[in-house]
């Protein structure tokens, strides 16, 4: 059985089926899908790099900013860190190693959330230091309430979405039959409303269509996250735009990738169950439906900012002395500018309590009045 072959006969026994539930399974299907099957690799020999793949000064700058978290909740006697998909298990290393001799590493209890019992196996060897201070769980369901910060880096452009075309004055949605072609059906329930809660003004008659993506699945993980954490953050990081500047007519084959042995294509439907299918966020989503579910948004800014806010110089005026520093610097560099992963990657902070807090990550920029 492979993912391709899950689909086929979901449509054969059910009918046409929405790209949202292809892509789902072909990512997500137990055993076979992208991010559940023993073959995915993240980093040099997989499909795609993340940051804490390019350098530890990434977890090394977010432990910094989960310090202060920490001293703005009056160091809670224990400190939840969620983290969702832990990859390799290198944000969890980094922050422990760099919080395991400060006052806040006895209040830790680490939670990683990851559905692929392979990936769990290989973060447990990585990170055997700290097994004492770390849970593994499938999924945040039913799990007590508690207080701490969640982190998601690059998690939420992998949710399902939704695959809109505007053609000839409608808009419809992408539907896939049994051999895989794409048919342009009635919305699913929800969609247009999305459209309608966040103002957006799609083209209809634009020579050649129309093409853009919505995520609905965001709204249930912040509603998953306000039924356990009493009082806390939530730190997202992945690329993005705000509403008003996703969807613009210059954006009209919207923004789905796949990414198949470090080669983009916009080619989903081969490779199924083998490759990375991904789509921008829409940060002005979060904001509101974070809102919706307790959550106040603190700061939003673009990831080098936000690193540079966070004193990364320090981290290499520390390591200036190693061999292998030019390296080093390089790799941080594609960490905070243009070029790499410093514009392109946006970083959100919403907050669950009573106060504002003002975080140092977000000292010298903050783009949240962008949202709007």
């Amino acid at each position: 059985m492979t993912a391709e072959q899950i689909i086929r006969e979901r449509i054969k026994q059910d009918g046409c089926i929405s790209f949202r539930d292809f892509m789902d399974i072909a990512l997500y299907a137990p055993e076979f899908g992208y991010y559940m099957n023993s073959n995915s690799e993240i980093g040099r020999g997989g499909d795609f790099f993340t940051a804490p793949n390019l350098h530890r000064a990434f977890g090394w700058a977010i432990a910094r900013q989960i310090e202060e978290m920490w001293f703005l909740m009056d160091k809670p006697e224990k400190f939840h860190i969620i983290e969702y998909g832990g990859g390799r298990g290198l944000i969890c290393l980094d922050i422990m190693t760099s919080l395991k001799d400060r006052e806040i590493f006895n209040s830790i209890s680490y939670v990683i959330v990851e559905r692929n019992p392979y990936f769990q196996l290989k973060q447990k060897a990585r990170l055997s230091e700290f097994l004492d201070k770390i849970t593994w769980l499938e999924s945040m369901k039913d799990f007590p309430q508690m207080k701490g910060c969640v982190i998601s880096n690059e998690l939420i452009d992998s949710f399902p979405v939704h695959l809109i075309e505007a053609k000839d004055g409608k808009i419809e949605e992408i539907f896939l039959d049994e051999n895989l072609n794409e048919k342009f059906l009635t919305p699913t329930d929800g969609v247009m409303d999305y459209f309608r809660e966040f103002n957006i003004s799609i083209p209809l008659d634009l020579a050649g269509g129309y093409r853009t993506e919505i995520n609905l699945d965001a709204l249930n993980w912040l509603s998953e996250i306000t039924e356990f954490l009493t009082e806390g953050f939530i730190l997202t990081i992945d690329y993005g735009y705000p509403a008003w500047e996703y969807y613009t007519a210059e954006r009209f084959k919207g923004t789905l990738m796949c990414y198949h042995k470090h080669k983009a294509h916009e080619n989903p439907y081969i490779n199924i169950g083998n490759q990375d299918i991904t789509a921008h966020v829409n940060f002005t989503s979060l904001k509101v439906w974070g809102e919706a579910v307790g959550f106040k948004c603190l700061g939003f800014c673009p990831q080098g900012t936000f690193l540079v806010s966070l004193g990364i110089d320090e981290f290499l005026s520390k390591i200036v002395n190693a061999e292998d520093f030019a390296l080093q610097a390089a790799k941080v560099k594609r960490l905070i500018t243009e070029g790499g992963m410093g514009v392109s990657h946006k970083v959100m902070i919403q907050y669950k309590g009573d106060d504002l807090p003002v975080l140092r990550g977000f000292s010298l920029r903050n783009r949240s009045e962008s949202l709007l």
